[in-house]
């Protein structure tokens, strides 16, 4: 056995693939301490969309929670792991998302494992994008519905499949709202129009949407208008919404209700902490009470991709704050990447099995607590590394 793993993690370096960690002697913030030296890094590379990671008030609001109600439940919802915070954070995200009822995971890859098994049987049908997150492939994985893939974003296709698919009992359209690898939106609009005409619901993952897309920041149903035409939202707490831990599902009650009954993530598993609920919670007031920081991403974004595109760079996606600089081979990126952090950038570069192969890129996230001057740097390495590794001419 250990020779067989030794074999194949060689051929991950000999590939330029391994992924290596590096790590964090700091807050999670725009400006980083790596543990070994490596003070004042600028971090390109997180989640932290709204800058919440780190907020006075989330931090407080977690301290709260964890002196208030303990450091954990040492056990599931139903036996005796749900506190009152549990029931006010799912009351607080269903009204978040006008929606009637949520439930709580310990994660979106949970939420996403939980929701197909326990809502599709055989007689029904779910439709996917073909570049879904992969928490959503297993999801659909594990459930015995009959599955249909349809290629990213092509609605002719998903017209064809729904159109396959009209003999099974009930069709979902499963797709990321925006897509993490490439940080563009999904056609929603287009989308729920195909749901109505052949009478199917929708499903969206917002990961990489809630808390700054759309005037309210309540994700991409909301910026393209569609909030009464999806049906079932996933989204976390672990990015934009406090980045500690969590994930939920936001829907009809009866739906959530039947999850509470048959998922078998949230049946099994330990219930969410205490404090990463009040983070969370205090995030969410935060952004209910104002969509200011939300609407400061849009401009902190163009500022990025404008820039990256006059200095020559490909940007993959369309005004995302995920922001991927398309390199294509896989070792080019990682040794841009690193040749970055020489210069106190942060970033990381992507590759198989991440993202297809001939698609290697570095993913740039833009934060709303990243300053022009942030950004400007950051065009500005991106520039001096990409002439010295004949990316730019």
């Amino acid at each position: 056995l250990r020779r067989r793993l030794e074999g194949e993690l060689e051929g991950i370096r000999g590939a330029g693939t391994w992924k290596s960690e590096r790590v964090i002697a700091s807050r999670q913030g725009p400006h980083l301490r790596l543990q070994g030296g490596g003070a004042g890094i600028l971090n390109f590379c997180a989640n932290n969309y709204l800058g919440l990671s780190s907020h006075p008030q989330v931090i407080r609001a977690a301290v709260q929670a964890l002196e208030e109600f303990g450091a954990g439940l040492s056990s599931v919802r139903f036996i005796c792991g749900t506190q009152s915070i549990h029931k006010d954070l799912e009351e607080k995200i269903a009204r978040f998302h006008q929606r009637e009822d949520a439930i709580l995971y310990a994660s979106c890859f949970d939420a996403n494992a939980g929701i197909f098994e326990a809502l599709l049987t055989p007689e029904d049908a779910v439709l996917s994008d073909e570049l879904n997150h992969a928490s959503i492939i297993d999801g659909i994985r594990l459930c015995k519905a009959n599955k249909y893939r349809y290629k990213h974003m092509d609605m002719q296709d998903l017209e064809t499949k729904l159109q396959d698919a009209q003999k099974h009992r009930l069709r979902l359209v499963a797709t990321d709202g925006a897509f993490s690898m490439d940080g563009d939106i999904a056609p929603l609009q287009e989308i729920c129009q195909l749901a109505q005409k052949y009478d199917a619901l929708v499903f969206i993952d917002e990961c990489h949407a809630t808390g700054f897309l759309g005037p309210n920041g309540r994700g991409t149903d909301e910026l393209l208008g569609v909030m009464d035409k999806v049906t079932i939202i996933n989204s976390t707490l672990g990015k934009a919404l406090g980045g500690a831990a969590g994930g939920y599902t936001t829907g009809p009650k009866p739906l959530i209700d039947l999850l509470r009954q048959r998922s078998r993530p949230y049946l099994f598993s330990n219930s969410l902490p205490p404090a990463v609920v009040g983070c969370a919670s205090k995030a969410l007031d935060l952004l209910m009470e104002s969509n200011a920081i939300a609407q400061s991403m849009a401009a902190k974004t163009q500022r990025f991709r404008s820039k990256m595109t006059a200095a020559g760079f490909t940007i993959s996606g369309k005004d995302h704050p995920i922001c991927p600089v398309m390199l294509g081979d896989a070792r080019l990126a990682a040794v841009m990447a690193e040749d970055m952090l020489s210069r106190g950038i942060y970033v990381i570069g992507f590759s198989y099995p991440v993202v297809p192969k001939g698609k290697a890129r570095i993913r740039v996230q833009i934060s709303a607590v990243h300053s022009d001057e942030d950004i400007d740097r950051c065009v500005e390495a991106f520039t001096e590394v990409g002439r010295k590794h004949g990316a730019l001419p």
